[in-house]
């Protein structure tokens, strides 16, 4: 029985080491993503209340100057507390930055400014959700302030409820503007979650999401009137370019009425918080949401998931990605590559953890993980960001990154045409690219005027397009690795170029020239296009002229230099070319084919490496691997058969 009892002892203790262990990872993020919140909420707070403790260099509320002391040490210890990131030594310096400026006394205005950029900075880094799923219902919104908060910071915001006259400090006054004007919808909604230390504001966390974002949009339109509505209504009604300020709810909950003044000035600015705040709904169904779409559609993925219907799950999480992430996919990656790169990698992931049958809270993280991604997109496309500098350094950098394949293909096969002595063929290779080039323009044209192209059918066409340039590549590689030697390329012009390059073998060189052109032609649209919606299409066309003056030296510098190469260098190092790019497109196409949803994700983790077309999935790898595989067995292939030639002409 003894021995029974400690078996048994034993199992327990096993069982709760398990459980400590599993439960440790959830509990260390829960703890991250509150010390990052706590952190930015003491930001927005400093940012609002500094005011009232310095004024002209000199300190007129020694109990507020200690607090805002106080809050700058304790957001500076919350984000050494986080886990480190790239970001974090750069936080810190801001924060410590931010203590010093408190010190020295420095105006509320440049303390703001600072306490704002930390914040922002911080979300970044560390993200967090930043608005609601659904559009804010602003009557259920009323019925909780009634329930929860009027008795003390009354009906209309006044801080005038029964119970405020013995608080101290007293409750904050809602309807007080200068306060209002510097804070924002998603600031309210943190106090509401996490309370005020050292206040009689205690957290409503226990309040579901929803519920938090009712109330906080509730709160925050005690500050404008129904006439400034109203003035705001008409501004959003008549005017584009105030529209497009508010591509989301993300926008909408982080904007503050001060920082929209600084653009619109303050009597538009007021009217617009005035009006978007009492309708929400406004931003909710702007078509401009197509992050919302993604949103929406992941949560419907992973309450399927949970019901235990994983197809319905996968087909809802590559909708999310082909319907609401892949519109906005170009203008991100023309403002921030780096994050779209990080979303599409974790909308990858979702699919995978989907696909492998992964414990329903893994799939929640990664989809909580990918609506904080999502708020940091919405920030990033909203039109502040767009600058002449950014569109002219976007169009640049995409119409360089996408050309330059196509460019190294179409010069090689040119290269090769020249050292042959076959002029002659030369029109069909630059009517491939030429006609690539006028499909690319009707694409643009139908893109723009006629139809809209679905991100499943851009998907598709860059996968199948590469896939097919890259079994073309291996097969030039393999011939050009073959007549590397001089002794073989002189047996093949004698037997067999003139038969070779027929008729038939130089519509091949069209079709190759096309297709190549083509698909990068295609991506390249859709970037640019993105760019020019932005409206700043001077800088577009600069960023565009300049590419193609750089692809014109490259072209340029590389048939000069092929010119100097004897023949058997020349297809030696076009042979390795055709190699390479061969990989690379073979990894791309599986990427592509896996985002539309046609091939199995199964993510590994492994750095993601475009240039090089590695994107780290299993089944990338594995065709990168086998195409490697397929031009190492001929490339050796082709060295034993010129050795043998060699041999057997020797001892002739």
């Amino acid at each position: 029985m003894i021995t029974d009892l400690k078996s048994r002892l034993a199992s327990f203790l096993c069982g709760l080491f398990a459980v400590l262990i599993f439960a440790s990872a959830p509990m260390a993020q829960a703890q991250e993503a509150t010390s990052s919140q706590t952190a930015w909420r003491l930001l927005d707070y400093l940012s609002v209340d500094y005011a009232g403790a310095v004024q002209d260099d000199q300190v007129i509320s020694p109990s507020e100057y200690a607090e805002m002391n106080e809050f700058a040490g304790q957001v500076r210890d919350r984000i050494a507390g986080l886990p480190a990131t790239k970001a974090q030594p750069a936080l810190l310096a801001q924060a410590e930055s931010l203590q010093a400026t408190i010190a020295a006394k420095q105006a509320p205005a440049v303390v703001s400014a600072k306490a704002q950029a930390l914040g922002n900075a911080l979300l970044v880094a560390y993200p967090t959700p930043l608005a609601p799923q659904r559009a804010p219902d602003l009557a259920h919104g009323a019925a909780l302030y009634a329930k929860h908060c009027s008795a003390c910071h009354g009906e209309t915001g006044k801080a005038d409820g029964p119970n405020a006259a013995g608080l101290d400090p007293p409750p904050i006054v809602f309807a007080n503007v200068d306060r209002a004007r510097q804070r924002s919808i998603f600031g309210l909604y943190q106090v509401i979650q996490q309370g005020l230390d050292g206040t009689a504001m205690a957290s409503y966390a226990q309040l579901p999401s929803d519920d938090r974002w009712d109330l906080a949009f509730y709160v925050g339109r005690f500050a404008f009137s129904d006439a400034e509505a109203a003035d705001g209504e008409k501004l959003w009604n008549e005017d584009a370019a105030v529209r497009a300020r508010f591509p989301d709810l993300q926008a909408l909950t982080q904007t503050t009425p001060a920082a929209l003044a600084t653009t619109l000035g303050e009597g538009k600015a007021r009217a617009l918080t005035a009006y978007l705040r009492r309708h929400p709904e406004i931003a909710a169904r702007k078509g401009g949401g197509s992050l919302d779409v993604a949103r929406a559609k992941l949560a419907a993925s992973l309450q399927a998931y949970e019901a235990g219907d994983r197809k319905g799950a996968a087909d809802l999480a590559l909708a999310a990605y082909l319907d609401g992430f892949e519109p906005v996919e170009p203008s991100l990656g023309a403002r921030d590559p780096a994050l779209m790169r990080r979303i599409e990698s974790a909308m990858g992931d979702v699919r995978g953890a989907i696909g492998r049958a992964a414990p329903a809270d893994e799939v929640r993280s990664q989809v909580e993980r990918l609506d904080a991604l999502f708020a940091a997109a919405g920030r990033a496309l909203t039109p502040e960001k767009a600058s002449k500098l950014s569109s002219f350094a976007g169009a640049f950098t995409i119409l360089l990154r996408e050309g330059l394949e196509a460019l190294l293909i179409v010069v090689a096969m040119i290269a090769f045409l020249r050292k042959a002595e076959r002029t002659d063929v030369l029109p069909y290779v630059h009517g491939g690219w030429i006609a690539a080039l006028a499909a690319g323009g009707l694409t643009w044209a139908a893109a723009t005027f006629f139809i809209s192209i679905s991100g499943a059918s851009r998907e598709l066409t860059e996968g199948f397009g590469s896939v097919i340039a890259a079994a073309v590549l291996i097969s030039v590689g393999l011939w050009m690795h073959g007549k590397a030697q001089a002794d073989a390329w002189q047996v093949y012009i004698r037997e067999k170029l003139s038969h070779a390059l027929s008729k038939q073998s130089a519509w091949f060189l069209f079709l190759l020239a096309f297709i190549v052109v083509y698909r990068e032609v295609f991506e390249t649209i859709l970037f640019l296009t993105a760019l020019w919606t932005q409206g700043v299409a001077g800088a577009v066309l600069a960023g565009v002229g300049s590419a193609i003056v750089l692809l014109a030296a490259i072209a340029w510098a590389m048939l000069r230099f092929s010119k100097r190469l004897p023949i058997g260098k020349f297809f030696e190092y076009s042979a390795f070319l055709m190699a390479m790019l061969a990989v690379v497109l073979a990894g791309k196409g599986v990427a592509a084919l896996q985002e539309a949803g046609l091939l199995d994700l199964h993510p590994l983790r492994l750095p993601r490496i475009e240039l090089l077309g590695f994107f780290p999935t299993l089944e990338g790898v594995a065709a990168q691997a086998l195409t490697l595989a397929v031009l190492i067995g001929g490339f050796w292939w082709s060295r034993r058969g010129a050795r043998a030639s060699a041999l057997a002409s020797g001892e002739a």
